[in-house]
């Protein structure tokens, strides 16, 4: 049993983690200055302008397949990047990618959605969650009417990350109640803002922020529909399965940065004649800390790598979503313990994080939504207690 990374593993995510350290770590201070001011840590041409850097450094499309300029990199290489992207708290992903779930799409909506999207020129977003249907998908209410070739899209979607700035939403909308939407009576729509659909900005408690998308009598061309009639929620769990590893992935970023930044603070920082790093609460911090890190860090590895062993992924990913989640949170809480009343200022990053990770512990499946996975695959023998060494 091998635990070491590849040549090629290793390299990647040297290269990653260098390009994060000399391109967009330098931009932390203005980002919180900004947030501080309450705007955005970056505007949509300076991330463009850091993706098309990162482009030219070899990355774009990491998991793109090759024939529209993509990566097409395993899981566990898009898993280790994650994880140097969460090393940095600007918001700046890399280009080249687009919904997992746009592939579907016909010739037509490739050229007028799915290119553009991958080349930056367009931006999407995804519309499953209501008011009424948030870890409960199947109970969406918002209607697509057939109405001649179009149909006329009624009802509301919210928590839509990106609603606000998107170009297009894939919006999944109730096209057969009596089948219901998890017995292919829900469809997938590509619908253009310009057709008549309007955004409106949720607070929330981390930076930037979701949206609502309102739907009054949209009408969408019979030709827009994403993938067949009735597939709806089946491509909407398989647009939400892919954050099971990148999710946890990116909490593995996030927690080396902060629990370093607690170490070297407890090796600084002295009260009562000596640093408190000697102190054993501290101590005791950071060892359960470290020890979480890693078994979140082998859970998501593992959930990653059995995508690219052509295996099930769900339950592994789940265990791994649910850890990765829960330990980010633990130890962000704990490193802001350490730091006392300055992790607590916006002078530091530490309390922004603290906002972010609490969100991990619910979108893209709840904590709840996890065990319930986990649980469910137990008792009904779908798999087995170490069923992976089996």
């Amino acid at each position: 049993m091998d635990f070491a990374l590849s040549d090629e593993e290793r390299a990647v995510r040297d290269t990653v983690r260098a390009f994060i350290t000399r391109e967009v770590m330098p931009l932390e201070a203005e980002v919180l200055r900004r947030e501080r001011a309450h705007q955005p840590g970056l505007d949509h041409s300076e991330v463009r302008e850091l993706q098309l850097k990162a482009r030219k450094f070899g990355f774009w499309g990491l998991a793109t397949p090759e024939e529209y300029g993509g990566m097409n990199l395993p899981a566990v290489l898009q898993s280790l990047i994650w994880t140097e992207l969460g090393r940095t708290f600007v918001p700046f992903r890399f280009g080249g990618e687009a919904d997992n779930i746009l592939f579907h799409a016909t010739e037509e909506q490739k050229r007028e959605f799915l290119i553009p999207t991958i080349e930056g020129e367009r931006r999407s977003c995804f519309a499953i969650t209501e008011p009424g249907a948030g870890s409960d998908a199947a109970n969406i209410r918002l209607s697509a009417r057939r109405d001649g070739d179009d149909w006329i899209l009624d009802g509301e979607k919210t928590f839509i990350t990106g609603g606000h700035d998107a170009d297009f939403a894939i919006v999944v909308a109730v096209t057969d109640r009596e089948k219901g939407a998890r017995n292919g009576g829900a469809t997938a729509f590509l619908v253009d803002r310009s057709m008549g659909w309007r955004s409106e900005f949720i607070q929330t408690m981390g930076e930037g922020g979701p949206a609502s998308l309102i739907f009054e009598g949209v009408r969408v061309p019979h030709r827009n529909i994403l993938g067949e009639i009735g597939q709806g929620f089946t491509l909407g769990m398989e647009w939400i399965g892919k954050g099971r590893y990148t999710i946890p992935s990116h909490a593995i970023g996030i927690a080396e940065r902060v629990l370093q930044m607690a170490i070297d603070y407890a090796n600084t920082r002295e009260t009562f004649g000596a640093t408190i790093g000697t102190n054993q609460a501290i101590q005791w911090m950071i060892a359960d800390s470290e020890t979480e890190l890693e078994a979140a860090r082998w859970l998501v590895l593992r959930s990653a790598w059995t995508v690219d062993q052509g295996l099930d992924p769900r339950h592994a990913s789940s265990m791994g979503k649910l850890y990765g989640a829960g330990m980010v949170n633990r130890v962000v809480d704990r490193v802001l313990q350490i730091h006392g009343g300055m992790g607590y200022t916006r002078e530091l990053p530490i309390e922004r994080w603290y906002r972010q990770v609490r969100l991990y512990r619910i979108f893209e499946g709840t904590d709840e939504m996890q065990r319930l996975i986990i649980s469910r695959d137990l008792l009904r023998g779908y798999t087995k207690i170490g069923g992976h060494l089996a």
